[in-house]
């Protein structure tokens, strides 16, 4: 089959890629712009066109698979729907590609990519072949994406639009369920709904893999006829990875391994962790910067996450000066949960904020850096608020020393910044 996909550099996007190219399908795509997950899949062999227009989509595709990012009238759908092209969503042709096999999904609000990889590497380890599919480059694999088994499905699953429902997993984690994605759950409630949805398909024969009391869990829980697995219940030896967070992640893994294979070695599960490097934006290592400051990139983009990402560096560096580079991610999430945002941020040696990253958002004016900077001083007095990327490299090189730690952090673009400070 002859697949087209719009926005295939997104992080699942081109994982999926891969999968179609695996199985032997015409694949190729287009995206906004180059970075990391096009060269991958570039250097897979599969053609990425830089820049989106409607004459890219050629007439012979057979279908067309579309990420969120790109609305109903992006240019490229259009001509799909006007050659008569079947179009999918990426979520939805995630559903199609786990049809048929032992699927295991994993959901949750924080969490759940390092998860995943985690998983797939203790599966790929004990020489269980998954095939997997993950939400960001992963350093023991080089890829977003393992091949493997076509039977047994390793997938990330996002509750953002529902699309965790789009999934039958045989086994689901749920690494924890906190409010997010505000501009489409309007309430904490509308979200738990689609959780205990999702915990509501696993069927009787299938497991549940998540910590029951963790807050919101019993709303989620209710009424699911899969057995429920507690995975704080697992041990895990010391991780490379920071942060007693990473450590519960280390243990939903493991218990997902467990429920799908039983016979693992305990032994080979605790080497698999142990040796397992980490991913893309997830507290990455970027290097030193010319003042002698140690970089690092993290995806953290919800209160939470800063907190206990914030918690983990304090005591892997109890001597360390933190500066945080913070990209807020969306107008919607950043108005929503402020008072969150400027309690954690605060917690920083010293801030500065980039302008909000608008992603799929229009800006009403309601929020902005600016006055996130603003409610933060009341806390914290180094904080500031700058304009470009350009203006945030050129603050960082001014000061900093050895005995400083640069960290990078949101969903967007920010570890550009990183990238430019250590090159």
């Amino acid at each position: 089959m002859k697949i087209y996909m719009i926005g295939i550099g997104g992080i699942g996007m081109s994982a999926l890629a891969q999968l179609y190219a695996a199985h032997g399908e015409d694949v190729s795509g287009s995206d906004r712009e180059s970075g990391p997950t096009t060269d991958l899949l570039e250097s897979k062999g599969i053609k990425v066109i830089i820049g989106q227009k409607a004459e890219n989509v050629p007439a012979d595709v057979e279908a067309v698979v579309y990420s969120d990012a790109m609305p109903y009238d992006a240019s490229e759908r259009v001509r799909a729907r006007e050659l008569g092209i079947v179009e999918r969503s990426y979520f939805q042709a995630l559903g199609e590609v786990s049809a048929g096999t032992t699927t295991i999904a994993v959901a949750g609000t924080h969490g759940k990519t390092t998860t995943t990889a985690m998983l797939a590497k203790i599966l790929v380890d004990a020489g269980k072949s998954p095939t997997a599919v993950i939400g960001s480059i992963v350093k023991d694999f080089g890829s977003n994406f393992v091949e493997g088994s076509p039977d047994l499905f390793v997938v990330e699953a996002c509750e953002y639009k529902d699309h965790v429902l789009e999934m039958e997993p045989n086994v689901l984690v749920i690494t924890n369920v906190e409010w997010d994605h505000t501009d489409y759950f309007v309430t904490e409630a509308d979200m738990l709904r689609t959780f205990n949805e999702a915990a509501r398909k696993v069927p009787a024969g299938g497991a549940i893999v998540t910590n029951p009391a963790l807050p919101n869990m019993s709303t989620v829980l209710d009424g699911v006829i899969a057995p429920v697995i507690d995975y704080t219940k697992e041990e895990v030896p010391e991780l490379n990875l920071i942060g007693e967070f990473n450590a519960m992640n280390a243990r939903a893994a493991k218990a997902a391994a467990l429920v799908l294979a039983s016979d693992l070695d305990d032994a080979q599960v605790a080497t698999s962790l142990q040796n397992f490097k980490g991913t893309w934006r997830r507290f990455e290592y970027k290097g030193t910067a010319k003042n002698g400051a140690e970089v690092y990139d993290d995806y953290a983009h919800h209160p939470s996450a800063i907190r206990e990402t914030l918690a983990g560096i304090r005591k892997k560096f109890p001597h360390k000066k933190v500066t945080l580079v913070f990209h807020p991610h969306l107008y919607s999430r950043t108005k929503d949960l402020f008072n969150g945002f400027v309690e954690e941020l605060s917690k920083a040696d010293s801030i500065i904020l980039a302008p909000i990253y608008a992603a799929r958002e229009v800006d009403t004016g309601e929020v902005s850096s600016d006055t996130l900077a603003t409610a933060i001083a009341v806390k914290n007095k180094h904080v500031v608020s700058l304009p470009t990327f350009d203006a945030i490299e050129a603050a960082l090189k001014d000061g900093g020393s050895a005995s400083d730690i640069i960290v990078t952090m949101g969903a967007g673009d920010i570890y550009k910044v990183a990238d430019r400070l250590v090159a």
